[in-house]
């Protein structure tokens, strides 16, 4: 059998970094092909002719992550092509009806967490996302990973992620900002993509910290950011399940998330991380002054953080996850 991802998405965006990463990781434990765009040319792909002969003569897993994905797998095998349907929900809200209705094409569906499990009304197998720990690895010295990145400050404190007002940045600033003329050495950042009205935006939350905020905009590699941060702050007010966070515990940030979704179920409050309420400014100002204050914390709870990733969070627990559901899909077909 043949496990195949596709990626029919015009723009790279988180999915597609999952896509990526679990194609490489489950290509080390059974034949893996990806489809569509997007995606380096280091990973095998497989063209829609080859997909059609293939699945013409033998079983094909087919994988989807988003809707449009999971329609082709109905097409398809409605034209007799011999494909099991993975479908796994990304989605960081509770599923439309037409969501709802597609998911009946699906074999199986894969949910990130139990609030996701409870949003798709459909029977589904809950398996939490894993990142590469090779990669996302702490630096041997914060501070000169930080001085790298050519900011002022000794350290840097920040947000990595679209930017925009849903994912919490305007949260993040108005905390911070009467906390900064008594923190010199720390620098505030966001890292991502502000778009259309959204640069505009950003501006003006660098405005209101006197320009001390860096924008440094959308970066395809985000690991040196993740080494150069000692804190990592991630407001958003919605998600499925955010690799930022465990990218960032795998990397030894302190993490300081608000309390949604999966969150608590990666995250323990005090030990490997920070949580408050989505839209508590007043609750964020009071972690951040109790960190800011302590590099030594800082420190130890990223620490923390990293040894959590490495017990539970490795993309191989996701990768093997995965092939257990694909084969209880098959067996369900036969």
């Amino acid at each position: 059998m043949v496990i195949v991802h596709p990626h029919l998405h015009p723009r790279r965006s988180g999915v597609t970094a999952h896509v990526e990463l679990i194609a490489r990781a489950q290509a080390a434990l059974a034949e893996v092909k990806v489809l569509g765009q997007q995606l380096p040319d280091t990973l095998p792909h497989l063209t829609w002719g080859a997909l059609w002969r293939r699945s013409g003569n033998e079983r094909v897993l087919w994988h989807a992550h988003r809707n449009n994905e999971l329609l082709w797998g109905a097409l398809l095998r409605l034209l007799g092509r011999k494909l099991t349907v993975v479908y796994t929900s990304h989605s960081p809200r509770p599923v439309g009806r037409f969501t709802r209705f597609i998911l009946r094409f699906a074999d199986a569906v894969v949910t990130l967490n139990r609030i996701a499990a409870a949003w798709v009304h459909h029977p589904s197998t809950i398996v939490q996302h894993g990142v590469d720990l090779e990669r996302f690895s702490p630096p041997v010295d914060r501070q000169a990973a930080f001085s790298a990145l050519g900011w002022p400050g000794r350290l840097g404190i920040g947000v990595v992620g679209r930017v925009r007002p849903n994912k919490g940045q305007g949260d993040f600033v108005e905390a911070l900002t009467p906390l900064l003329d008594a923190h010199p050495e720390w620098t505030p950042v966001l890292v991502g993509l502000a778009k259309g009205a959204d640069a505009g935006w950003a501006e003006g939350l660098k405005a209101k910290t006197a320009g001390r905020l860096v924008l440094a905009g959308e970066h395809r590699d985000v690991v040196p950011f993740y080494r150069g941060l000692s804190i990592l702050v991630h407001p958003s007010y919605a998600e499925a399940f955010s690799m930022v966070l465990i990218e960032a515990m795998a990397a030894g940030c302190c993490v300081v998330a608000t309390r949604i979704a999966a969150v608590p179920e990666v995250i323990e409050d005090g030990k490997t991380g920070f949580l408050f309420d989505p839209g508590d400014v007043e609750g964020l100002r009071r972690i951040l002054a109790r960190l800011m204050a302590d590099p030594a914390l800082v420190a130890s709870v990223g620490r923390a953080a990293r040894e959590e990733a490495e017990r539970r969070r490795g993309i191989a627990h996701e990768a093997k996850a995965l092939l257990a559901v694909y084969e209880g899909a098959e067996r369900a077909r036969q």
